[in-house]
Order: C-alpha cells, then sequence, then structure tokens
C-alpha cells in the first residue's frame, strides 16, 4: 500500500474543529459555504445535498440499521449547520464533515457494544512492511447487493477504531493521511489499524463461510433399524 509522506500529529478525535489539512483549491462549495455562512438556507440546503449520499454511505456501512444511519446523518448536518460559521476555508469541508460523522458513528457502536481494544500498546512502532497485500478486503466482498449485509455483519464484529478506517479505506476509497485526520490519529497509527483490521475481517469472514457451508450441508442421519419381523422391541 503506497505512503503519503505527511506531518506526523495526532488530533483530538472529539473535535468539530476543521482537521489540518490544507485544500488544494477553493472549490464550489467553499462559495456556498460563504452564502450559508451569511444565512442564504438555500445554499445550505444545496451543501448537504451534495454530500447526502456520501454521508449515508459512510454512515451505514458503519452502522448496523438503516434507522440508526438516517439518525446520524441528521445529527451530523445538524452540527455541521451550528458550527459553520467557525469553518476555517484552508481546509476542505469534506474531510470535516467525514470526522463529524465516524465520531458520531464511533460513539453509536461503543454505546451499543462496548469493546476492549485489540490495539497493542506500541502500536505506533509495528513493522508495517508486513502488510499483507493479499488479505481479503471488505471492498473485494461486495461483488453483489447481497453479499452487501454480510460484509456489514462482519465489519459490526470488529472494534470501532478497526471498523472505521476499514470503512472510510476499503469502502470509501480515502487515503491513508486523510483517514488520518477524520479518525484523530497518526499516519502511522492508520495503517497499522488497516493491517490489523484486515486481518481481523479476514478470519471473521472465513469464519462466517464456514458456518454457511455447514449448514448448508448436514450431516446424514441414518434413518433407525428396523427390529427383525416376529421379534418385539426392547
Amino acid at each position: 500500500m503506497p505512503v503519503d509522506p505527511v506531518p506526523d500529529k495526532t488530533d483530538d478525535p472529539r473535535s468539530e474543529q476543521a482537521p489540518a489539512r490544507p485544500a488544494a483549491q477553493s472549490g464550489p462549495e467553499h462559495v456556498l459555504i460563504r452564502r450559508a455562512q451569511a444565512g442564504d438556507e438555500r445554499a445550505f440546503e444545496e451543501l448537504l445535498r451534495s454530500y447526502e449520499g456520501r454521508a449515508w454511505r459512510v454512515v451505514r456501512n458503519m452502522v448496523p440499521c438503516d434507522e440508526d444511519a438516517r439518525d446520524l446523518v441528521q445529527d451530523g448536518f445538524l452540527r455541521v449547520f451550528r458550527s459553520l460559521e467557525r469553518f476555517d476555508f484552508q481546509y476542505a469541508f469534506s474531510t470535516w464533515l467525514y470526522r463529524i460523522l465516524t465520531n458520531l458513528a464511533i460513539d453509536h457502536l461503543r454505546r451499543r457494544r462496548p469493546v476492549k481494544s485489540t490495539s497493542a500498546p506500541d502500536e505506533e512502532d509495528a513493522d508495517l512492511e508486513l502488510v499483507d497485500h493479499d488479505a481479503p478486503a471488505p471492498a473485494a466482498a461486495m461483488e453483489s447487493e447481497e453479499t452487501v449485509a454480510e460484509v456489514r455483519a462482519v465489519l459490526a464484529t470488529l472494534a470501532p477504531h478497526f471498523h472505521s478506517v476499514l470503512v472510510l479505506r476499503e469502502l470509501e476509497g480515502l487515503p491513508c493521511n486523510e483517514i488520518a485526520e477524520i479518525v484523530g490519529a497518526t499516519h502511522v497509527t492508520v495503517r497499522w489499524r488497516l493491517h490489523r483490521g484486515r486481518k481481523l475481517f479476514q478470519e471473521a469472514w472465513e469464519r462466517r463461510g464456514s458456518r454457511a457451508a455447514n449448514s448448508s450441508h448436514p450431516e446424514p442421519v441414518e434413518p433407525p433399524v428396523e427390529p427383525p419381523e416376529g421379534r418385539p422391541q426392547a
């Protein structure tokens, strides 16, 4: 996996301030933000519509049901509205939005199922050159609509800090440096979580496949032996 050289820094994952990544250039979304800051409601609605699909997708891939995802997206958009006046135009709006949504989803997952962290205390010093590039990834498993629910079910078995980076990298295609800004971790930590998360996903996916195979091919049941004629059953 290619590595983009970025400064090694850690942001507060709970913050809703814009993450420290300068945007490449000012685009149409910045025009909409300025109009929304000036009180143009239509501009804000247009801004949200442009991100509605992506916001829904990333949250739905992190939480187990449609209703919860809808509630979290609405909560995220409300937080965007309340914080828009503080938006810093040298940063990317998309990264800021993803951070808000990801934090909400992670909090939701932790409330539903507290999970002990399986990360090592020295995870940032892990040997990341040992990443298994052949390990199945969630995106590779989503070949058809009927497998989407299975992939989500397997992802839901992982701790939130693995679940979130896998969704952002494998399903959303975001680069590691942007994921680091979204989840408030260092670039190296994100790479370690991806490495470990892929292995955990592979193991859980294979276990699920084995259970499905066993249930579709149950052990044959031998018919009861009939007693010989004329001899009473015991």
